[in-house]
């Protein structure tokens, strides 16, 4: 009893204390130990992991003083089976929370999957429900003026709200009965003001002296205005549409009447007429007007500098008594139309949104009745006008204007121009026309005094055809180049027909080659040298001159070209052993030319020199000559020293070939 009451109450709770415990009480209580009752340990403290051997006495006696202690002591209670008991307790009661524990684990697992699935469900509404609530809520401030920056904001905003609410209209949302009302007052109130704002503009057109197109610019910041009324409001945006095209198709008109008229005020008041033609005698009144079968400095309203340059004011060149040709008048007035034109149909399509032929068809209910007046204006000037090199001039400029609209990519008045053209090709080979059958009708015997010089007809072929070539050159057209083949055939054959009034050949030949020189020249300033008319005319004048040579040639040095001529052809044959009984004619043709070859060389180009009045012409014919002179002389040696006349006591007479020609070159000419 005493072991028991000195050991510790946590070695009580070890295995096999409590046998110890049990075989220190006396044997009969032992026996009865397993029948006795429990003793109540719960308010013994058995778990403190707690040893302090401080103090054992006092600790030994607090023990044994405990009631509980000697109820124990007394009983002999086996402390195994209490501890057993509690063990189980405690296990039994860890278990059971435990189970409660996975329990809750469990429903907490269930509650925040739940819990979960209802925050996705909500933030899949709440952005549904708030992209409907945005576009439904209309501010009350929403329209606002228009002259404000805030109004086209404010008007996209309010275009928006209006298709969402005709798209969720579709789908029976009740939300949209609830704002319906607003939107459609909101709608009428912005279509109000944005008519009004916009007829303002178009009335501001028809100021007098206004700058339409600083209003346009402004019309093109608000183009969604117009947009706005044509998804909402087609009927308003008709009536703006309509107004707009009235408006501006009298602008247009009234503006180009009036420019058109006061250009015509400042043409050449001298124009030709239906008797100016090629092949008609030359007059006084003819003569004045030189410009109608020469180009001159007309040519230049085609270079990019001026084709493309300011158009002319009308006030100010009467001011300074300025004239100009017709061409000049027409490029001013069809660059004017070319872009004002380009800028209209530029805004048409981006302002009223149209494109293809609806944009055709726009700029046309617009432009048609100027159109119109230009191509009336056009056909009266060409009933009545023979200026061809006028006419022709303007088919280029509308050949260019048309390329400059097809780069910018405008086809607006590609039809206009094909109708322009229509106009002014037929008139142009009408006139070319009359100049062909006034030449092919001209009697040579009417036209004056006979002249070896370059007759007047000729020239105004060559400046006429010039003109038209290098003209023609830029954008080349079969239908010219027939025409002036046609022209080309009937001035040689004239040509031909003046030289046969001359009585000799050597006149003939002088005006052919004058003529055919004279209007190569002029050709050749302009056209290309390979085009077909510079070619056939160096052809004839190189053939005319070659037998012109042999003309000149002919009376000094005939004699012994004859005879080179007749011995070279029976030499080919090998006859020449006919001619060897000629030793008094060879005799005399050594010594013949010995003794006059200079002063016939000198004569020879004085005469040359006079009878051409293109001096290096002139001189070209007079080397050819001595050239061709030298090459018989040549032939003339050559045939001596053949067997038949080598043996003749005249060859040792002959020039030297070489002496010859440093001789003859002291002869050529120098210009």
């Amino acid at each position: 009893a005493m072991a028991a009451a000195l050991m510790p109450a946590a070695e009580l709770s070890k295995p096999g204390a409590a046998d110890c415990l049990c075989l220190s009480l006396p044997c009969r209580e032992k026996s009865g130990c397993a029948a006795a009752p429990a003793l109540n340990l719960g308010d013994l403290d058995l778990t403190t992991d707690e040893f302090i051997l401080d103090e054992v006495d006092i600790h030994i006696q607090a023990n044994l003083e405990d009631d509980l202690v000697k109820e124990a002591l007394r009983t002999g209670v086996d402390l195994r089976q209490y501890s057993k008991q509690r063990m189980e307790g405690m296990l039994s009661s860890f278990q059971s929370d435990l189970s409660s524990i996975s329990s809750e684990i469990q429903t907490l697992q269930q509650q925040s999957v739940s819990m979960n699935l209802r925050l996705k469900n909500r933030q899949a509404v709440r952005s549904q429900l708030s992209q409907l609530v945005d576009e439904l809520v209309v501010p009350s401030t929403m329209i606002s003026p228009v002259t404000e920056q805030e109004f086209l904001e404010q008007l996209h905003e309010l275009n928006s709200k209006i298709n969402y609410a005709k798209e969720l209209s579709f789908r029976e949302t009740l939300a949209c009965s609830d704002i319906q009302d607003i939107v459609d007052r909101l709608k009428i109130k912005a279509v109000s003001k944005i008519r009004e704002f916009i007829l303002q503009k178009i009335y501001s057109f028809r100021k007098p002296m206004t700058n339409y197109q600083i209003p346009q610019n402004t019309l093109l910041k608000y183009r969604f205005f117009y947009q706005f009324l044509l998804a909402n409001e087609r009927t308003v945006a008709k009536e703006i549409r309509d107004e707009y095209v009235d408006t501006m198709s009298k602008i247009y008109f009234s503006y180009f009447k009036s420019y058109s008229s006061r250009l015509l005020k400042v043409q050449y008041e001298d124009v030709a007429d239906k008797d100016d033609l090629m092949g008609v005698e030359d007059t006084p009144s003819l003569k004045s007007r030189n410009t109608i079968f020469t180009l001159g400095q007309r040519g230049a309203v085609l270079s990019p500098a001026e084709l493309e340059g300011p158009i002319l004011i009308p006030h100010t060149a009467q001011r300074g008594d300025s004239r100009y040709p017709y061409e000049t008048l027409f490029r001013s007035q069809h660059y004017a139309l070319l872009d004002n034109g380009c800028r209209e149909f530029l805004f048409l399509s981006d302002f009223f949104m149209v494109a293809g032929n609806s944009a055709l068809d726009l700029f046309n209910s617009i432009m048609g009745k100027t159109l119109s007046m230009f191509l009336k204006n056009l056909s009266t000037y060409l009933s009545d006008c023979y200026d061809s090199i006028a006419v022709f001039l303007c088919i280029h400029i509308i050949l260019r204007f048309r390329a400059i609209t097809v780069k910018r990519n405008i086809p607006a008045l590609d039809k206009y121009w094909e109708a322009v053209l229509e106009l002014l090709w037929p008139r142009f080979e009408l006139i070319l026309e009359m100049n062909i059958q006034s030449i092919r009708n001209t009697d040579p015997q009417k036209l004056g005094v006979l002249d070896t010089r370059p007759h007047y007809i000729t020239r105004r072929y060559a400046e006429f055809s010039s003109a038209v070539v290098s003209i023609n050159q830029t954008f080349p057209n079969e239908r010219t180049n027939a025409l002036l083949g046609q022209l080309q055939v009937e001035v040689e054959n004239f040509v031909l027909k003046m030289a046969a009034e001359f009585p000799s050949r050597r006149d003939q030949l002088i005006f052919l080659i004058n003529n055919y020189d004279m209007m190569l020249g002029v050709l050749m300033e302009r056209a290309a040298d390979d085009s077909k008319e510079v070619e056939g005319f160096q052809q004839l004048l190189l053939a005319r001159t070659q037998e012109f040579i042999e003309e000149i040639l002919s009376p000094p040095f005939g004699g012994m070209i004859a005879f080179v001529k007749e011995s070279e052809a029976l030499m080919e044959k090998g006859q020449l052993d006919k001619l060897r009984n000629d030793e008094a004619r060879i005799t005399q043709l050594v010594r013949g030319f010995s003794s006059s070859w200079k002063q016939s060389v000198e004569a020879l180009s004085l005469d040359v020199m006079r009878s051409f009045t293109n001096f290096k012409n002139g001189t070209s014919i007079i080397q050819g000559a001595l050239t061709q002179l030298i090459q018989y002389y040549h032939g003339f040696h050559k045939v001596l020293s053949q067997p038949t006349f080598r043996s003749l006591a005249v060859r040792s007479e002959l020039i030297n070939l070489h002496h010859l020609m440093v001789e003859v070159k002291k002869h050529k000419p120098n210009f």
